[in-house]
């Protein structure tokens, strides 16, 4: 064969061996990864439609044109994409430099809340953004991933602080702090998803029963006095017991989330021809957005979100019984408990089964920060799944100069291994000395 044709013929044998190469790669991934991956990329999408279809309608009856009815569906476009980028990248090499740098994200995040309450942004009476427009952030969907953080990485160092109270106390300092901070601005809904992931963490770690139990009561107590201190909140939960004593006022979105549900039936009325997005229901395209799906796709539509969330949990909750060190172990199961909290929280509110506390669906709800925060933490649970850890390597020693003798036997590998790497530099010239009396004796 020529030369020429030699060369013709290498680079479609290499492009060849390459695909063969991924096709490996791809079927070496456990099916945790590929379901994680599916359900996330399939909420992503579905959250895309249903934040046009919620929001449009609102955008063309407040501009009065059809130029802007777009604007929020280009917003969630442009973060979903570099919320991929983000998953992308920690999915791959991202864990253990998380785990190196869970001090200065914690840290970062609890300067973010006290910003907030300092120079935050109102909206709707709550204080809860920093910035205005495209570079607007919520703090509070960062301290959510970075308590959890925090949690694997203390409890995975040191095991045996989840036996006791007085072990876990350093840790629910962190936590009980960032929960004053969330609460000041105000958002309980948030500081009760921060609690229920904490204790799936705690969980995952091996907690006792009965610390949990005291845990979860001084919870529940601290959660009574804050609502029965706020006027807002006394309402909120009046209104959730009997939704028809004060229709018109504080029971007014729960109403008219149950009426969209209602409405839609079975099959729904179709994408874009919902009614209570456009009038009834304040901030459709966020916390509200399951009852604009229930209205639009009905029943079917909430059982199809109910199953991307029961598949993503199933994945999630499979790669930490697979983690290969406790650290992946508490850190997906955290992380999964805080996505499938967040949903539940939402379900839950829309449907009339729990107070409205404006929490969103993740991955579906319009929201920058939520959206990042929650891709970010799918790729740490991506990396989990693929066999990643966060355990620093181990150094080898690499020799140099002559390669040992090939005739070596096992038995004298084994004594070499079994007497250290000392053991390696005098192997040299004791074969030397022997080889020496060999060819002497010969």
């Amino acid at each position: 064969m020529s030369a020429r044709a030699l060369s013709l013929r290498l680079p479609g044998a290499l492009r060849g061996r390459g695909k063969k190469r991924k096709r490996s790669r791809a079927a070496s991934l456990p099916a945790e990864y590929n379901l994680l991956l599916t359900a996330t990329l399939c909420l992503l999408a579905f959250g895309a439609v249903m934040v046009f279809s919620a929001s449009s309608t609102t955008r063309v009856l407040s501009d009065g044109g059809l130029s802007d009815s777009a604007y929020y569906l280009q917003r969630t476009a442009m973060f979903g994409l570099l919320g991929l980028l983000v998953m992308h990248l920690t999915a791959r090499h991202g864990l253990q430099i998380v785990r190196r740098l869970t001090p200065l994200i914690l840290a970062v995040s609890l300067f973010l809340l006290l910003a907030v309450l300092a120079v935050g942004t109102n909206v709707n009476g709550s204080t809860r953004w920093l910035g205005s427009g495209f570079l607007q952030i919520q703090p509070s969907e960062l301290a959510k991933v970075a308590l959890i953080l925090y949690g694997a990485d203390m409890l995975a160092r040191k095991p045996k602080r989840v036996r006791s109270l007085e072990g876990m106390m350093p840790f629910l300092l962190v936590v009980g702090v960032t929960a004053l901070l969330v609460v000041a601005e105000p958002d309980l809904g948030t500081t009760m998803v921060i609690a229920f992931a904490v204790a799936a963490t705690l969980i995952a770690a091996g907690a006792r029963p009965r610390d949990l139990a005291l845990i979860g009561a001084g919870l529940a107590c601290f959660a009574l006095l804050m609502t029965a201190i706020e006027p807002y909140r006394m309402a909120r939960l009046t209104s959730f017991l009997d939704p028809g004593a004060d229709a018109a006022g504080a029971g007014f979105q729960a109403a008219q989330a149950k009426i969209a549900l209602g409405s839609g039936g079975l099959f729904g009325v179709g994408i874009g021809n919902g009614v209570q997005k456009a009038f009834y229901l304040p901030e459709a395209h966020t916390d509200m957005i399951s009852a604009v799906i229930g209205e639009e796709l009905g029943l079917v539509g909430i059982v199809g979100v109910v199953g991307l969330f029961s598949l993503f949990g199933y994945a999630g909750l499979q790669t930490a019984k697979k983690a290969k060190d406790g650290y992946g172990k508490i850190l997906v199961a955290g992380l999964t408990s805080l996505i499938l909290v967040q949903a539940t929280v939402n379900l839950f509110a829309v449907m009339g089964l729990a107070p409205l506390t404006g929490v969103p669906l993740p991955f579906v709800s319009y929201g920058n920060s939520s959206l990042l925060a929650s891709l970010f933490s799918v790729g740490l649970i991506l990396n989990v799944a693929r066999g990643g850890t966060a355990r620093a390597g181990k150094l080898r020693v690499v020799e140099g100069g002559r390669s040992p003798a090939r005739g070596r036997s096992r038995s004298s590998g084994a004594r070499s291994r079994k007497s250290g790497g000392g053991s390696r530099g005098n192997g040299g010239p004791r074969r030397a000395g022997h080889g020496g009396r060999r060819r002497a004796s010969g």
